[in-house]
């Protein structure tokens, strides 16, 4: 998987910039604020739809602009796809794949196989659930566009769910058979999208230890686990449990949309007791377990976009890292740091053919 040519046209902080990318190595180097972060944003929201960092599309667009564009040309297995995204406020963003426009944007993810480390990640562990199961979602749903459909029905469902409930509060009134509708359907997308969890996980983990060893060579033991109601029972049961519940909270509490993954190190939450290098170091595996189950399940070497890479990591672990780009492990590379020196004198090491653009 590689990308060849960028053009970007008000997005964020750029009024019209374009980039050739011919080696495998490529290094957005200057001081902060420059837009190095907002150039590999630029390609993650080629490959998802979306910004890594900003959610609210809009205020991707640069001031006083009234439109973004962003053009990517890539090549996959020896072909040739063409991804463009633009945005015109008060309009719908427009995704193309080859000139075509997509009805939906999901129908895109898992066509550009891609991985985003940044220090942002952080939030993994500081937020709520929410974050965690998002990161889940996101790896299966490249490879399994059934999964994502299954997701999207569930929330649906889910949200009529919620709506009837809210109806049910405010005209004092109930109805059991129009609610055993709902949870029939919650229970049946949400077991499979349960189970597929379980079986991501069981081959994720794995993966995810060997790299927190490889980077780290410490004794820190790491744990990685998933949380879920459904362990306990079956979606129809714990609904109709909660059902008092749910009444009075005017929502459903009981679901997959409530999973979570538990990070821990030595048997504590890495949160907690973890120092800064650890969760970062902790949130590194995570990821390049991630480019490695996506390359391992699809045949494709994921583009890997590394953001800030000596943010809170010493010299030596980022050259652990930079070191497994030898191997062959690793396709095409994007890297942002605020130094030169520093950063060509690590690229220089690996022996591989890299290009660093100044900002």
């Amino acid at each position: 998987m590689r990308l060849n040519k960028l053009s970007l046209i008000n997005y964020k902080n750029f009024d019209e910039i374009s980039f050739e990318f011919e080696a495998k190595i490529n290094c957005f180097i200057g001081a902060n604020g420059v837009g190095k972060t907002n150039i590999l944003d630029a390609i993650y929201h080629l490959a998802y739809g979306k910004s890594y960092f900003n959610p609210i599309a809009t205020q991707n667009i640069k001031h006083e602009a009234d439109f973004f564009v962003i053009e990517g040309d890539f090549e996959k297995n020896n072909r040739q796809e063409q991804i463009a995204c633009s945005l015109k406020k008060g309009q719908k963003k427009v995704l193309k794949h080859n000139s075509k426009i997509y009805e939906k944007l999901s129908e895109h993810i898992g066509l550009i196989p891609l991985v985003m480390i940044s220090p942002a990640d952080r939030d993994l562990i500081t937020e709520g659930s929410e974050t965690r199961r998002s990161f889940m979602d996101i790896v299966i749903s490249q490879l399994n566009h059934n999964y994502l459909n299954q997701l999207i029905r569930y929330q649906k469902t889910l949200k009529q769910r919620n709506s009837l409930l809210k109806y049910f509060s405010l005209n004092h009134t109930f109805d059991a058979d129009n609610l055993t509708i709902y949870d029939e359907q919650l229970h049946e997308l949400g077991h499979a999208i349960y189970e597929k969890r379980k079986e991501f996980l069981n081959l994720f983990i794995p993966v995810f230890n060997k790299h927190h060893k490889h980077i780290t060579h410490s004794k820190d033991e790491v744990q990685l686990i998933y949380e879920s109601q459904l362990h306990q029972n079956e979606l129809t049961v714990l609904l109709k449990q909660s059902l008092q519940k749910d009444r009075i909270l005017q929502h459903t509490s009981a679901g997959i949309h409530k999973d979570d993954l538990s990070f821990e190190i030595n048997q504590h939450p890495i949160k907690k007791f973890g120092s800064q290098g650890q969760q970062k170091s902790y949130l590194i595996a995570l990821k390049l377990a991630q480019f490695e189950f996506l390359k391992n399940e699809s045949g494709i070497k994921p583009i890997l976009l590394f953001d800030d890479i000596f943010d809170k990591l010493d010299e030596t672990r980022v050259a652990q890292i930079i070191h497994m780009v030898n191997q062959d492990d690793f396709g095409q590379l994007f890297i942002s740091d605020t130094h030169t020196d520093r950063t060509e004198k690590l690229i220089q090491s690996t022996q591989q053919g890299y290009k660093i653009f100044k900002l």
